[in-house]
């Protein structure tokens, strides 16, 4: 296979070709050239507006359905849809029935998506049945290729679990991941506990019930040491008992949702399930600061928080709705919205180091995990842009600045015509 790309801007702050306008060839999967009019023979001659191109875009919170909740999506017509969305390596979640918690449950995964055009990374859950009553076996999913153990937007409710599994994961150099919530101060909660809530008369998510579960995990972190990651917070607390840690120099890495940065808690005045989301949008304050974590660095990674959920699970009455919102499609768009391109292509390239994992380079020898993309395409999402089989996606009639045109990975290709 050989491919030349034309005339594409390169975005990629650690490499020298940054900002210059060059081609690109590859063939079986390698990079073999870089430079200005390349007169090289290429079955595949890649020409599209504007291209821009960078190496591949990661996301850590993913979740699939396959197996279990094929329903809502399956990880063929996923995996396109990352592919479609600009994604090259994604955190695929144990969000499937039965719940991702044995050597068994992680080989299939992998020997599912070993062929794929992108890179499936599992998480196996941290407790068995992701009850937070026993460890499952953490040491044989992580032999099977696990990258981490996370009982899926379950809080840890065994505070000595969790010291336990700290611990234990030391031994093979293995991360924690705990969802901020204690469950008892916001017991059948369904948005942010604010102006919102309280006009509306909806149980609210206090920001004391998730700061509250962060200051213990952290307390927990100093005590034992080991690597702890903590998934989707939402809260200026939050953040600020993180920056706390990471100057203490301990091993914490967080994330955040797209959806706390591109919306508040007026999005929830229509009752519109679409953003009954969790951890839920908080108001336009905490939105703007989580905005400067991001930047600042206390905040590690952005992730687009892809939950797919089908029909009759998400388009019904507002309580009894599910939690989650797709983002795969939408990723891209509203963080360029957001940030810009340079902070956003910095923020889509960014977690493999947390995972362990080799980050793609755009160099000559290299093997060519790409993204390509027109950050400068103005456009209502609509779903029509949604390639997921649930269409649950809260940016649904939102305005969204870039799309991505697909990938270069795994010896393939996929480029939308």
């Amino acid at each position: 296979m050989s491919i030349l790309i034309k005339s594409a801007k390169i975005i990629d702050a650690d490499s020298t070709y940054n900002g210059k306008v060059l081609d690109i060839y590859i063939v079986n999967g390698i990079i073999k050239e870089i430079g200005k009019n390349l007169k090289v023979s290429a079955k595949d001659i890649i020409e599209k507006e504007n291209l821009h191109i960078s190496t591949g875009w990661f996301d850590s919170s993913v979740c699939f359905g396959e197996p279990g909740f094929e329903e809502r999506e399956n990880l063929e017509n996923g995996i396109k849809s990352a592919a479609i969305s600009g994604f090259t390596d994604l955190i695929l979640n144990p969000e499937t029935n039965p719940i991702l918690d044995s050597k068994a449950d992680i080989n299939y995964i992998k020997s599912k998506t070993s062929n794929s055009i992108i890179s499936v990374h599992p998480l196996g859950a941290l407790s068995k049945q992701s009850n937070s009553k026993e460890l499952a076996d953490l040491k044989e999913m992580f032999d099977t290729g696990c990258v981490g153990f996370y009982d899926f937007k379950k809080p840890i409710k065994n505070a000595n679990l969790l010291k336990t599994a700290l611990q234990y994961v030391q031994h093979f150099d293995g991360l924690i991941f705990s969802f901020p919530l204690e469950e008892s101060i916001s017991k059948n909660s369904l948005v942010h506990e604010g102006v919102v809530s309280t006009t509306y008369g909806l149980n609210g998510f206090s920001t004391v019930s998730e700061e509250i579960a962060v200051a213990r995990d952290l307390k927990i972190l100093e005590y034992t040491g080991g690597k702890l990651f903590i998934p989707t917070i939402s809260t200026i607390g939050s953040a600020k008992l993180i920056k706390q840690a990471k100057l203490k120099e301990l091993n914490v890495t967080c994330s955040v949702s797209t959806n706390n940065l591109f919306f508040n808690e007026n999005k929830l005045k229509d009752f519109d399930t679409r953003f009954k989301v969790l951890p839920p949008v908080r108001d336009e304050k905490t939105r703007k600061e989580l905005k400067k974590f991001v930047i600042d660095g206390t905040i590690d990674l952005v992730t687009c928080d892809h939950c797919p959920i089908d029909i009759d699970n998400k388009k019904t009455d507002f309580e009894n709705s599910f939690f989650g919102s797709t983002g795969l499609e939408s990723s891209f768009g509203a963080l360029n919205t957001i940030f810009g391109l340079n902070q956003t292509i910095k923020i889509m390239t960014s977690g493999y180091d947390i995972f362990n994992l080799n980050k793609p380079s755009l160099s000559i020898g290299s093997e060519a995990k790409l993204t390509l993309f027109n950050p400068d395409l103005d456009y209502t999402f609509s779903k029509s842009d949604i390639f997921s089989q649930s269409k649950n996606s809260s940016f649904i009639d939102m305005k969204l600045k870039g799309k991505s045109y697909g990938v270069i990975s795994n010896f393939k290709k996929l480029i939308v015509e």
